[in-house]
C-alpha cells in the first residue's frame, strides 16, 4: 500500500461535526500528519447526553498528538453562530487552509411520511449548512495561497431518489454547491472537492437508523484515508470532482481493504447505490 501521508504542519483544518465518527476520524487522522484543528458540533462537555464524545473530547485527543485545536460549539442552522464561529476560528489560527463540510442530518423515509419539520432539518443542516460554511469561508480560502473545501456528499447522479428523497435532496445539494464553488473560484488555487463512501460506515446514525449490519460496515478510517489522499494533491489541479474513497483508495496501490471492514468479507457498495441505484464497482 502506497497511502499518502501529506505534511499539514502548518495547516489548520476547519471541519464540522467532530464529536464522533467520520468527523472525529478525520479530525484526528489530519492531526496526525500535523494540522491544527477546529473541532465543532452541537454536543460540549457541558451536554447532559449518553451520546459518547464532544467537540472538546475531539480537540483533547487531537493536542495528544502534538497539533493545536480548538473547540467551538456550532449549530449549522444558526446563520449568526457560523459566521461568529468561521471569525473566532480565522481570528485565533491567523489562516484557516482546509474546510470540510462533514456533518449531516439522515432520515430516510418516503415523501409521505416526512413532516416538514423533518424536511426543514435535513435541508438546513445539509444544504444550507454547507452554503454558510461555504459562503463564510469563500473569501478566506480565495486570499490564500492555495486551500480546500471538502464536503462529504455523493456525485450527482440521478433525478430521484424514492424512499428517501428528502435526505438525498439536502445531499446532492451539498455537493451542488461544492462543485459550483469549485467552478467560482477555479482561479484562486481553491480545490473543491467531495467524496463518499461506497459502502455504508459504521457511525452511530447508522446503528440508530439500522442501515445493515456489521457485516455491511466499514470504520471510518477508509473515509479518512480517502480525504489524506485529496489532500495529498495540488488544490489547483484537483478541483471539482466527486471522489469516491474506494476509487481514490484503488489508484493510491491498495487492493486489500479488509482492514477497514468489521467483518469478514468486503460490504456491498450499500452506500453508493443510495444515490445510484446502478453503481458497481470498477473491478
Amino acid at each position: 500500500m502506497g497511502l499518502a501521508n501529506p505534511d499539514l504542519s502548518g495547516s489548520t483544518a476547519f471541519i464540522t461535526g467532530t464529536t464522533r465518527g467520520i468527523g472525529k476520524q478525520l479530525a484526528l487522522a489530519l492531526a496526525e500528519q500535523g494540522c491544527n484543528i477546529v473541532s465543532t458540533g452541537k454536543t460540549t462537555d457541558d451536554d447532559d447526553t449518553e451520546l459518547a464524545g464532544s467537540i472538546e473530547q475531539t480537540a483533547r485527543e487531537v493536542r495528544e498528538r502534538g497539533p493545536e485545536a480548538l473547540a467551538l460549539e456550532l449549530d449549522l442552522r444558526d446563520e449568526s453562530r457560523v459566521g461568529a464561529v468561521v471569525d473566532e476560528a480565522i481570528d485565533h489560527f491567523g489562516e484557516i487552509d482546509i474546510v470540510i463540510n462533514n456533518a449531516s442530518a439522515i432520515q430516510l423515509a418516503n415523501i409521505a411520511d416526512l413532516p416538514a419539520n423533518r424536511f426543514d432539518l435535513l435541508t438546513e443542516v445539509n444544504v444550507r449548512g454547507t452554503h454558510l460554511v461555504a459562503h463564510a469561508f469563500a473569501d478566506h480560502l480565495a486570499g490564500l495561497e492555495e486551500s480546500w473545501l471538502l464536503s462529504n456528499s455523493p456525485p450527482v447522479v440521478t433525478d430521484r431518489s424514492p424512499g428517501k428523497a428528502p435526505y438525498a435532496w439536502s445531499k446532492l445539494g451539498m455537493s451542488f454547491i461544492t462543485l459550483s464553488l469549485a467552478e467560482e473560484l477555479a482561479s484562486d488555487d481553491v480545490g473543491c472537492n467531495t467524496f463518499w463512501p461506497v459502502t455504508s460506515i459504521d457511525t452511530r446514525a447508522t446503528r440508530h437508523f439500522g442501515l445493515g449490519t456489521e457485516d455491511d460496515w466499514r470504520t471510518p478510517a477508509i473515509v479518512a484515508d480517502a480525504v489524506l489522499e485529496i489532500l495529498a494533491r495540488d488544490p489547483s489541479e484537483c478541483t471539482g470532482n466527486s471522489f469516491y474513497d474506494e476509487a481514490l483508495l484503488r489508484e493510491a496501490g491498495v487492493t486489500d481493504f479488509s482492514e477497514y471492514n468489521l467483518t469478514e468479507g468486503d460490504p456491498a457498495p450499500m452506500s453508493a447505490q443510495l444515490f445510484d441505484p446502478e453503481f458497481e464497482r470498477e473491478y
